[in-house]
């Protein structure tokens, strides 16, 4: 696969920077995170070299390092992948496409673990809206949707109780 594609394309070509991005994946599901994101940044430098900025596959790579920054427990770093991920996708795709429910639910997730339960909750808030426009109901996708922000929901309210106390 890599191999060959390395010697039959150039450099910077788009399909090498695929291959990483799915050689990064299967390190990051086996939780090998490190070499997860050798390949995801791998796969990003190609893509940013031959890619337009707001190009799609820029969204993925910066989500998928996100995630391992995320797995990591590095919510800094997470967060500002994530981050680049959302705004790629809301200069390239409608305003209700699901992939933008999953970008709003993985930063309000970051927030979540990061103890910001108010921002948290505007971002999964925002990702449930995104998907009742853009899921049928019933899609598990929603599911977890409302289950992230109901938990969320739940912590910021008893974060606000001990306070009052």
């Amino acid at each position: 696969g890599l191999s060959i594609r390395q010697e039959s394309l150039p450099a910077n070509h788009p399909r090498l920077a695929t291959s990483h991005n799915n050689i990064g994946l299967v390190y990051d599901h086996m939780g090998d995170y490190a070499k997860a994101l050798q390949y995801y940044e791998k796969g990003l430098s190609i893509d940013q070299q031959s890619l337009p900025a707001n190009h799609p596959d820029l969204a993925t790579s910066y989500n998928n390092i996100g995630g391992v920054y995320a797995h990591m427990g590095d919510y800094a770093k997470a967060l500002q992948y994530y981050e680049k991920d959302l705004s790629i996708k809301q200069q390239s795709l409608p305003a209700n496409h699901p992939d933008l429910a999953t970008s709003c639910n993985n930063i309000g997730s970051v927030y979540d673990h990061m103890g910001d339960y108010a921002k948290a909750c505007l971002f999964l808030q925002h990702s449930m809206e995104i998907g009742k426009q853009s899921l049928p109901a019933t899609h598990p996708q929603i599911i977890v949707l409302q289950k992230n922000l109901e938990r969320v929901k739940e912590t910021l309210l008893i974060y606000q109780l001990t306070l009052e106390d």
